[in-house]
């Protein structure tokens, strides 16, 4: 396991009971470095979207937690906050619960001279992913020429 792996996994074992003894889902922990400074983040979700003051809560805890387990080598940033409406899929549950919805996909590689696709989530397993276009058939992704996979933003 690497560095990041590990503390991506000891922070969502922390985590997820702390989530759901507020009524929250934990819907992804990352570690990750952008433009030089690391950053740990948790995404919380609940039914009817998450506010600034359930993220504060969850913040104090976690911060808290963190600076008496001090297992983070580099100095980061943490920041807690809902995923956003237009959220990757990444877990089996956010799979699940996007059936029937319209998503967006990117290949790493055009298919058709296209890498991006937008459809209505029919199917998936762990190797596939299978869209329904919009005029009626179906179309199957390899998840590993999926570079990303989120919620299609309707305005």
């Amino acid at each position: 396991m690497t560095k990041k792996e590990s503390y991506e996994s000891r922070t969502e074992k922390f985590l997820l009971p702390l989530v759901e003894e507020h009524g929250f889902e934990l819907v992804d922990v990352e570690y990750v470095k952008e433009a030089g400074s690391w950053y740990l983040r948790a995404y919380i979700d609940k039914e009817g979207g998450i506010a600034v003051d359930d993220c504060e809560v969850i913040s104090r805890i976690l911060s808290d937690w963190l600076d008496k387990e001090d297992f983070i080598d580099e100095s980061y940033i943490l920041e807690v906050s809902s995923p956003g409406l237009g959220r990757p899929l990444k877990k089996e549950k956010d799979f699940a619960r996007s059936i029937g919805k319209d998503v967006d996909v990117r290949l790493y590689k055009a298919l058709n001279k296209s890498k991006e696709y937008t459809g209505t989530l029919k199917a998936y397993d762990k190797e596939s992913v299978t869209l329904q276009m919009e005029d009626g058939s179906d179309l199957v992704f390899q998840r590993a020429e999926i570079a990303l996979i989120r919620l299609a933003l309707d305005f």
